[in-house]
């Protein structure tokens, strides 16, 4: 993060208050605007503080946006575990990290075809310590020539790994 360092030293302003407060309404901030994208609010309980794993999902999530959004296919995968047993459930099932990555080559050959993607609705739900389900929507938005828009729902196994939460299934509709 950026920031002014000053030696592992917060700053004490005029009021006294030292940027700990600063840093915890901007972590405040994050919460809520991740926590909306994180979880869906159920009726019950309309505030949901996201946990740690949660947040890290998501964040697992945005980076294969992101790296789609950059044309960055192989960025991209490195959100999927690379491993025989990975799955990838569409019009067909792809088995294992090499297959799957072959399909995405072929199916998005130029960037165009890639378009832009946006994942919304993003909701997480914790397994067990090592594993989690994220649910949510897509939108691929590209011209008609490369494909059309496209919409649906995904499906998401995760594990956690020694290099972060990586995708062991992915049900795409």
């Amino acid at each position: 993060m950026g920031g002014n360092r000053s030696g592992g030293r917060a700053r004490v302003g005029r009021s006294g208050k030292t940027r700990s407060c600063a840093a915890s309404a901007l972590t405040l901030g994050l919460l809520l605007a991740l926590g909306s994208r994180a979880v869906a609010q159920e009726a019950d309980n309309p505030l949901h503080t996201a946990t740690r794993t949660e947040l890290d999902v998501v964040k697992a999530v945005l980076a294969q946006e992101k790296a789609w959004n950059k044309g960055d296919l192989d960025a991209y995968e490195k959100g999927y575990k690379d491993s025989p047993d990975t799955l990838f459930i569409g019009k067909s099932v792809s088995k294992g990290y090499s297959q799957i990555m072959t399909d995405y080559k072929r199916n998005y050959s130029s960037r165009g075809e890639m378009g832009t993607l946006t994942f919304t609705e993003l909701e997480v739900h914790s397994l067990s310590d090592t594993f989690a389900v994220c649910l949510g929507n897509y939108h691929l938005d590209r011209s008609k020539k490369d494909g059309g828009p496209a919409d649906g729902l995904f499906s998401l196994v995760l594990e956690k790994t020694g290099d972060g939460w990586k995708i062991v299934l992915d049900h795409t509709t």
